[in-house]
């Protein structure tokens, strides 16, 4: 990512404008953030120009040294606890190693009422590349990270002990005209393979099953939509003033009268 331009990561702006848009809905200001990626300087550029005192964490050394921002993995992070009252995560979450223990750190470094929002690749993600790679001829390794489903976030943040969970997502369909134009675009966006340790390289005879068997999926023009499904997230620490549920059983309507016919 770091070798590449910043435009050449497609995903990045579309990531950053759902966020913000889902930042702006929010009636409250936020004076101290941590933005986790330092891939993407239009988003650090936005929080600043509202006046927000940001600190960016970057896994990557050379994107940490190029942005000022502080290396280190999001499970492993070491900042006082209660530092922040907004963490911004563009991506990412997916990769950690430890995904509950990077959503309870986080959890620590939020203030009470402070507001954890991002996104990242979820489950049923690049689905024509995953049949791709289970192409005759081609090793059976793992290739791709485990991947999030919707349901799967949602009790993470509740275990993780967030309050007011949302998780939602949104299908964004890409056209490929050859399964190399999609590789490019997954190591700009920084979604190749982290997993450790490394699988060993395809062969140039794999690569080239791999490519005939995605575009074996194409469509009449010859373009394979690929889709990648963006997980949104967001939840906040616990506060006295938030809204709580009701009791159990303190409910005075009849859910039953309600469901009846009317004559």
């Amino acid at each position: 990512m770091a070798r590449l331009p910043a435009e050449a990561n497609f995903l990045a702006p579309i990531i950053a404008e759902t966020l913000l848009d889902r930042l702006s809905m929010v009636t409250r200001d936020f004076s101290r953030a941590l933005l986790i990626g330092a891939h993407d300087a239009a988003l650090a550029d936005h929080l600043r120009a509202a006046g927000t005192r940001l600190t960016i964490l970057e896994a990557g050394p050379r994107l940490a040294a190029e942005s000022s921002a502080i290396p280190g993995e999001a499970d492993a992070v070491d900042l006082p606890f209660a530092s922040f009252d907004l963490i911004v995560w563009p991506g990412g979450l997916d990769s950690v190693n430890d995904v509950p223990g990077a959503l309870l750190r986080l959890r620590a470094l939020l203030a009470p009422d402070g507001l954890l929002l991002g996104a990242f690749v979820g489950d049923g993600s690049l689905q024509r590349q995953r049949r791709a790679v289970m192409a005759e001829g081609v090793r059976p390794i793992a290739r791709l990270h485990p991947q999030i489903d919707l349901a799967a976030m949602g009790n993470l943040l509740q275990r993780t002990g967030f309050t007011m969970p949302v998780v939602d997502v949104e299908a964004l369909t890409v056209r490929y005209g050859d399964w190399f134009a999609l590789v490019r675009d997954l190591r700009a966006a920084g979604l190749a393979s982290r997993l450790s340790p490394a699988p060993p390289p395809l062969t140039r005879e794999e690569a080239a099953r791999i490519a005939a068997a995605f575009a074996a999926q194409a469509d009449p023009d010859g373009r394979v939509a690929e889709q990648f499904r963006l997980i949104h997230f967001s939840g906040w620490t616990p506060h006295p003033d938030q809204p709580r549920p009701a009791r159990r059983g303190s409910g005075t309507a009849s859910l039953a009268e309600a469901l009846k016919p009317k004559r």
